[in-house]
């Protein structure tokens, strides 16, 4: 269902299951708005609007003839105290598709319009319960695919990166107000503070800035996962060792070269991270078309992986093909595994940076190369739970572009430019974050962001 934006409207009931669909002991019908008792009172054997805010109440639903649907537990929450910041009823029914459905068209003929994607979450923002910076983070919370990226979101939702942007408006703010104030009064002789003192203070709070965008790399890899790819010439036990990272047999293993002729990919959970783990086929010399074309799919994987695991033959010498392949990989973000250590103790080195050594087929040395893959991840260290992190493109974009207008202004403050022309950059720099907490924000966007949520949230 496509969420459009529309013009708030207050006395709007809407109506949604809040909880997965399927079967389950409990499912959760939520209904919010300013006719939200009323509906449930309708619904409900019980005098709904009577009820104090945060109560339990059991009862029974009934269909407008007035046979019992199911057996429930209704709770509101009134006004400012509820979720959406407006009158919120919470029916408790029994789990399973079909009694959830029965329940929600019963509530739905009693007045209540059915919610669409985000909606709850909208009302939220709307009302002022939560900024949108905060909104998105609900978003995220419930599709966080592992520890790290739950924590981002539950920092998120309880406002810190909002902390942080509202600090960095109230410095753009002070420094605003007095190049508007020298605009409009240029001949009072106002002097608040020299250019100088402005270019310096707005340099501090551009370092500032910075430094949380350059948390977005970690962000990004927390939020979205890390693509592993394999890479290496045949036979040296990529899909070896892609099972054993994996700890099932995903890979056809065979001692003929080339048995792997496409890009095989499985989902890793390592590290208290998400992992796209990328077996590729060997490269090599050849004339044969199919595994020609697995071998320019195999380079491309390799040019868009976030790490690479160079796989490498203790048992063999180094071959110009792999001398050629490591001129081609960046070494920061590339491991060399010499595998086969139960055969043959490795004796060579390659030009790079990480090395380890191991037996996939023995599973030796697995421990090794997951405390390497964590090592070359966070090469400055992870971050801690009480740092603020940027997981959201949005919010990247918009503090590039507050960036770039703060040092638009220090330069002008350096060139001596007049006034008028800062103010300006100033104005943009506040609208550009503005944008990530909801100050400033199109209806567009509005549509483009809630319309990611599930219904019901």
């Amino acid at each position: 269902m496509e969420f459009i934006h529309q013009p708030y409207q207050p006395e709007e009931t809407i109506a949604a299951v809040a909880t997965p669909p399927g079967e389950g002991g409990v499912a959760i019908i939520r209904i919010s708005g300013k006719h939200a008792l009323h509906v449930a009172e309708k619904v409900f054997s019980g005098p709904v609007r009577s009820f104090k805010t945060h109560t339990a109440h059991y009862g029974n639903i009934l269909n407008e003839q007035g046979e019992v649907v199911d057996d429930v537990l209704i709770i509101p929450f009134l006004g400012k105290r509820s979720y959406t910041g407006e009158d919120t009823v919470e029916i408790y029914c029994h789990g399973g598709t079909l009694i959830t459905r029965r329940v929600l068209e019963t509530v739905l003929k009693a007045g209540a319009r059915h919610a669409l994607p985000g909606e709850f979450t909208f009302k939220a923002y709307i009302n002022g319960k939560i900024d949108l910076a905060q909104a998105e983070a609900v978003q995220e919370l419930i599709a966080a695919k592992n520890e790290r990226a739950l924590d981002a979101a539950e920092s998120q939702l309880k406002g810190s990166l909002s902390t942080k942007i509202n600090a960095f408006q109230k410095q753009l703010t002070i420094i605003a107000a007095i190049l508007e104030a020298w605009v409009d009064f240029p001949e009072e002789g106002l002097e608040f503070a020299t250019m100088e003192e402005l270019a310096s203070d707005l340099t501090l709070t551009a370092q500032e800035m910075r430094s949380l965008l350059q948390t977005f790399h970690d962000g990004s890899m927390i939020k979205n996962g890390i693509s592993l790819c394999l890479v290496g010439c045949p036979n040296v036990g990529k899909s070896s060792l892609m099972n054993a990272l994996l700890e099932k047999e995903r890979a056809i293993v065979s001692h003929i070269p080339g048995t792997t002729r496409d890009v095989l990919e499985d989902s890793l959970y390592l590290n208290g991270l998400n992992f796209r783990l990328l077996d590729t086929a060997g490269i090599r010399e050849t004339e044969e078309v199919v595994e020609r074309e697995g071998i320019r799919r195999s380079k491309q994987a390799m040019a868009e992986a976030d790490l690479i695991l160079f796989v490498l033959d203790t048992t063999q010498e180094l071959k110009n093909e792999e001398l050629e392949l490591i001129q081609q990989l960046p070494k920061e973000k590339t491991i060399a595994i010499w595998n086969k250590i139960d055969k043959a103790p490795c004796s060579a080195k390659a030009p790079l940076t990480y090395q380890v050594e191991i037996s996939a087929k023995q599973k030796i040395g697995l421990d090794k190369l997951k405390a390497t893959i964590d090592q070359v991840i966070w090469q400055k260290g992870p971050p801690s739970k009480e740092e603020v992190i940027l997981t959201n493109a949005r919010h990247k974009e918009a503090l590039i572009g507050a960036i770039n207008s703060v040092e638009a202004v220090i330069k002008g403050l350096e060139e001596s430019l007049s006034p008028e022309f800062l103010t300006l950059d100033m104005r943009q720099a506040l609208h550009e974050l503005g944008k990530i907490i909801g100050s400033n924000i199109s209806e567009n966007i509005l549509t483009e962001i809630f319309s990611r949520f599930c219904i019901g949230k």
